[in-house]
């Protein structure tokens, strides 16, 4: 793949034209799919359905601090050339690289069980009726889903290794699938707008709502993808290496070409993230703000399981709602289930710096899915626990990440300044705190 970009000779930057913008469109699409993973249908559902529209500005501010970390995971691998995992090998202790790599392969085992399942569940709530009906128990056919979801997934990173235009295109398609299924169910419910507009604006915080409304956040800024992200960089960057550079020009030309391409390059990636991050955070409105018209007064029973919500939605909407819900939760499970294992390869690459094959990562991985799924756990509760692991794992990305941005000597000219600096401190220290408290409750209750 050439990447037609004019470099400009002056200082001046040239205008962005569409074609040259839809050439970088990708990367945070995928880092996207994270934040609509099945354990944000879990959150959000159940906060919907629970307190209605008050929560949905939650939504609003951990989409805002969600752009930021991913701006600034993009902006490192823009700068250095590395993952985060490699940068943090090469700049911190041996100890601490163990430790923060421990840290990263619990996060990474979590948020694939947590998305094999959803993917999974998926799968059963659109066939599974018609394997009962043949006598089949639940758990064999949530085992058969599964085998299914390992397939699906198998062929999309076949289709990574064939070039990643076609990879973030597929992911692109699965997004969108998530968003237009969510459009159908807004359409079905016809929402209180106003509420909706109240509850976007207007922070709401209680007792009751504290729970709920610190998993929506937790489920959000997710720490794989933190780790993802920097390596999403990575294929543009060598092929402008590759191809960008001029092979007759002096070094000084070349790193004046590639300094000039970088900082192009995270211009595009700036607007590359607001549409994807957006779009997002317009997704997870969406399953808020369904479960709140939809689902809400329903009883504590039907919103127990993401199972019980489908199936409520029938009688109250239809049979198109709950076509919609399981398709949107399947495209959500197999794109986050691919995206997890990635993020995996990434972590164990970067950190321990060895060839790891990305197919024996998902073998791995799929081991404790089938395990809960064969012992018939509540899906719904392994959900939720693994978003309280993951809570765990989010200072392990976030603060090796703003150390490394902060420092001169790994960025140069793209280092922090310090209004990026605060900021970006500011929301580690709120994500931290705001997790403790999540723990603190499920672990008190």
């Amino acid at each position: 793949m050439s990447l037609k970009i004019a470099i400009p000779e002056e200082k001046a930057e040239p205008r962005i034209t569409l074609r040259e913008l839809w050439t970088f469109f990708g990367p945070a699409f995928v880092a996207s799919v994270a934040y609509i993973d099945p354990g944000n249908f879990a959150s959000n559902i159940v906060g919907g359905a629970k307190y209605g529209y008050t929560l949905l500005w939650v939504l609003l501010w951990s989409n805002a601090m969600a752009m930021l970390v991913q701006y600034l995971s993009a902006k490192l691998g823009i700068a250095t050339g590395h993952t985060l995992p490699e940068c943090c090998r090469e700049h911190f202790s041996k100890p601490v690289v163990w430790l923060l790599w421990v840290g990263a392969e619990i996060s990474a085992i979590a948020t694939d069980l947590a998305e094999f399942l959803g993917a999974a569940l998926g799968f059963y709530l659109l066939v599974g009726p018609y394997f009962l009906a043949h006598g089949m128990s639940r758990t064999t056919v949530m085992f058969l889903a599964a085998l299914a979801t390992t397939v699906f997934v198998f062929l999309l990173l076949a289709l990574k290794q064939r070039g990643f235009r076609h990879f973030e295109g597929v992911i692109i398609a699965l997004v969108s699938a998530i968003g237009f299924c969510y459009a159908i169910e807004i359409f079905l419910v016809h929402p209180d707008w106003s509420q909706a507009v109240r509850g976007t604006l207007v922070p709401h915080l209680n007792h009751e709502t504290l729970y709920i409304a610190v998993a929506m956040l937790g489920a959000t800024v997710m720490p794989h993808v933190i780790y993802l992200h920097s390596s999403l960089m990575q294929p543009r960057l060598t092929t402008f290496v590759e191809h960008g550079v001029s092979g007759g020009a002096n070094r000084a030309q070349a790193a004046g070409r590639l300094r000039d391409f970088r900082r192009r390059y995270l211009r595009f990636e700036r607007i590359d993230i607001i549409f994807a991050m957006n779009g997002a955070w317009l997704i997870n409105s969406a399953m808020l703000i369904m479960a709140a018209a939809a689902l809400g007064g329903v009883g504590e029973g039907a919103i127990s399981k993401l199972e019980g919500a489908h199936q409520t939605l029938g009688p109250l909407l239809g049979p198109m709602a709950q076509v919609a819900f399981a398709v949107a939760l399947l495209c959500s499970g197999l794109s986050s289930s691919t995206i997890g294992v990635l993020a995996g390869q990434v972590v164990i690459e970067g950190f321990l710096h060895v060839k790891f094959p990305i197919y024996l990562r998902r073998l791995i991985t799929i081991i404790p899915a089938l395990v809960v799924i064969a012992m018939g756990l509540d899906e719904l509760k392994v959900l939720l626990l693994s978003q309280a692991v993951l809570s765990f794992g989010i200072p392990f990305a976030l603060v090796p990440l703003l150390m490394l941005t902060g420092k001169k000597s790994v960025m140069g000219e793209f280092c922090n300044n310090r209004a990026t600096a605060v900021a970006g401190w500011t929301v580690a220290m709120l994500i931290i705190g705001l997790n403790c408290v999540l723990l603190w409750q499920m672990f008190t209750a």
